[in-house]
């Protein structure tokens, strides 16, 4: 897949899964350093929020976007993923007051190589949502091409209420 930085092209290692299909299968850290898997994913309604570095300003923007939309979509998991280790992550959070967003750390590249996400070139993953529901299944997809910029907020909070 083609992404950009700044206007700068871009490749991702693979492409991103359909709509339709089921998560591809991972492994992501949590805070306290617990594995995750895409078995962890299944069971509740799951809005997956993929920014490429947490310290930089439209990915803390996104993120404490959808840390504010939590309370207005209950029975939604919200989550945030980035390549920023667990701790750089818990340290953003407290810095910005964030507590609603469950924060994985993508640090060893395997959700984003999984997913078609992670640009080599740039050691992140590309800026992305998904919304997957209880049984694992993506249901909703945004892919943005230009990495500086923000997603459909709208967009996905209005999937979120269809369901």
């Amino acid at each position: 897949m083609n992404v950009t930085m700044k206007g700068e092209p871009l490749t991702t290692a693979g492409t991103a899964p359909e709509v339709g299909t089921q998560l591809p299968d991972f492994k992501l850290a949590d805070k306290d350093g617990k594995t995750l898997t895409a078995a962890d994913f299944k069971g509740q309604t799951t809005l997956i929020s993929v920014v490429p570095n947490i310290n930089t300003s439209v990915c803390s923007i996104q993120t404490k976007h959808f840390n504010a939309d939590a309370d207005k979509v209950p029975g939604i998991r919200f989550v945030t993923i980035s390549t920023n280790t667990a701790a750089e992550q818990s340290t953003w959070c407290a810095a910005e007051g964030v507590k609603k967003m469950e924060m994985l750390s993508d640090a060893k590249e395997e959700f984003g190589r999984a997913l078609g996400l992670f640009i080599p070139a740039a050691g992140i993953n590309s800026r992305s949502i998904f919304i997957v529901d209880a049984s694992g299944k993506i249901r909703y997809r945004e892919l943005i091409s230009e990495q500086t910029t923000e997603p459909n907020y709208s967009a996905a909070l209005d999937f979120l209420a269809t369901l």
